[in-house]
């Protein structure tokens, strides 16, 4: 759940986050682009991913683009949502991972044996 307090230094609004929203913003951070590769990093269900996902992209911490439909194909599977860390987002990051300082050593752990997959 995000919960609005004040503006950043980049005009973004400023936010506390959930523990789930913390470590999906880390997983953005560690290259994983969208949500399939952020589940299997976080360990979050789809049914946090997502909504979370747009919840932080209507806050303004990540911007998100649908991939070319042609390279989806070309592949042959649906096309992807991809993410990334807007400077809110990653400004917010900073803060979080001050905050949950676990969230730094559970992602470093979990990065290891999960590689983000690339397109």
């Amino acid at each position: 759940m995000l919960y609005p307090l004040a503006m950043t230094k980049t005009g973004t609004r400023k936010i506390n986050l959930s523990f789930a929203g913390a470590a999906i913003l880390q997983a953005l951070a560690h290259d994983y682009r969208y949500g399939f590769d952020i589940m299997d990093v976080t360990g979050l269900p789809s049914g946090t991913v997502y909504p979370a996902l747009r919840r932080l992209e209507q806050a303004g911490l990540v911007r998100s683009k649908w991939e070319d439909q042609d390279t989806a194909r070309k592949d042959q599977r649906p096309a992807r949502k991809y993410y990334e860390l807007t400077s809110g987002g990653r400004e917010t990051l900073s803060e979080a991972v001050s905050r949950y300082r676990v969230l730094e050593r559970t992602i470093k752990k979990v990065t290891k044996s999960v590689k983000p997959l690339r397109s």
